[in-house]
C-alpha cells in the first residue's frame, strides 16, 4: 500500500495528485483554481499563460496568428517550458524567462488564434502532462478533464447560467471604470460557448466522470468551500496499492 502524508487540514501530501477545472467562459475557473491551490499548497498550472507563449512566439517571428501554416511551421524552431519556484509559474520561450511580456494585451490576440490550431495544442499536450507528473497540480481549461488529463484524479466541471456570467463580467468592467454594454456581454457569452461546444477539437464538455459545480447563486467563498470539499471526497482514491 502507498503510504500517504497528510497535512493539517487532513489532505494528502505525499502523493502526486491533479485536479482538473472545466467549464465555459465566465465561470469563474481560473480564480477558483487559484484560491484552491493557495489552499492546498499545490501547483497552479496557467493553461493560458503556456497558450500567451506560443502567441509570444508567433508574433516576434513577425507571423500573423491567421497563418495556421506560418504557425505550424514555427513549432519545430522554438522550445516552450514552464517552469515553478515557489508555487509561482513561469514561462520560458527558448530559454529565456518572458516574465509579463506575455501579458501585453496584444499577446491575448494571438493566443486566442494559436489556441484553435490542432498542433499547437498536440505540440504543448506533452509538456502540460509531464507538468502534472512530476508535482501535484491544478489546473483550469475548457478540455482538461476530457484531453490533457483524462487521469486526474479529481474532476470538476464549473459552470453558471450565461446571464450570471454576463453580469459578473458587466460589473467588473465597471469597477474597472468601463462604460460596457450588458446585452452586448450576454451575446458575445452565447456565441462563446456556441463556438467551444461544437469545435471540431477537444469541444467543451463535462468529462463522465466530473462532478458537476453550478456556481450561479453562490459567492465564490462558497464555491472554494464547495469545490475543496468534492477534492476531499476523492483524494483517498490516490491512496490505493501501486
Amino acid at each position: 500500500m502507498k503510504v500517504c502524508v497528510t497535512d493539517e487540514s487532513g489532505l494528502v501530501k505525499k502523493a502526486k495528485y491533479a485536479v482538473a477545472i472545466d467549464g465555459p467562459s465566465g465561470a469563474g475557473k481560473s480564480t477558483l483554481a487559484k484560491a484552491l491551490a493557495a489552499k492546498l499548497g499545490i501547483s497552479y498550472v496557467d493553461t493560458g499563460a503556456i497558450y500567451r507563449t506560443v502567441g509570444y512566439a508567433v508574433r516576434q517571428h513577425g507571423i500573423s496568428g491567421d497563418d495556421k501554416e506560418g504557425v505550424v511551421a514555427l513549432l519545430d524552431k522554438i522550445k516552450v517550458d514552464a517552469r515553478f519556484e515557489d508555487g509561482k509559474q513561469y514561462m520560458y520561450l527558448d530559454g529565456e524567462c518572458l516574465g509579463e511580456k506575455i501579458r501585453e494585451n496584444e499577446i491575448s490576440a494571438y493566443a486566442s488564434k494559436v489556441a484553435a490550431i490542432p498542433e499547437v495544442r498536440t505540440f504543448l499536450l506533452e509538456m502540460q502532462r509531464k507538468i502534472a507528473r512530476e508535482n501535484s497540480v491544478i489546473m483550469d481549461g475548457r478540455d482538461i478533464g476530457t484531453v490533457i488529463l483524462p487521469d486526474a484524479e479529481v474532476k470538476i466541471f464549473l459552470s453558471a447560467t450565461a446571464e450570471k456570467r454576463a453580469k459578473r463580467r458587466y460589473l467588473e468592467l465597471i469597477e474597472r471604470g468601463e462604460n460596457p454594454d450588458y446585452d452586448q456581454i450576454l451575446i458575445e457569452i452565447k456565441e462563446r460557448d456556441l463556438r467551444d461546444s461544437s469545435r471540431d477539437v477537444a469541444p467543451l464538455r463535462p468529462a463522465d466522470d466530473a462532478v458537476l459545480l453550478d456556481n450561479s447563486e453562490i459567492s465564490l467563498e462558497a464555491t472554494v468551500d464547495a469545490a475543496e470539499e468534492i477534492i476531499r471526497s476523492k483524494l483517498p482514491a490516490v491512496c490505493t496499492a501501486r
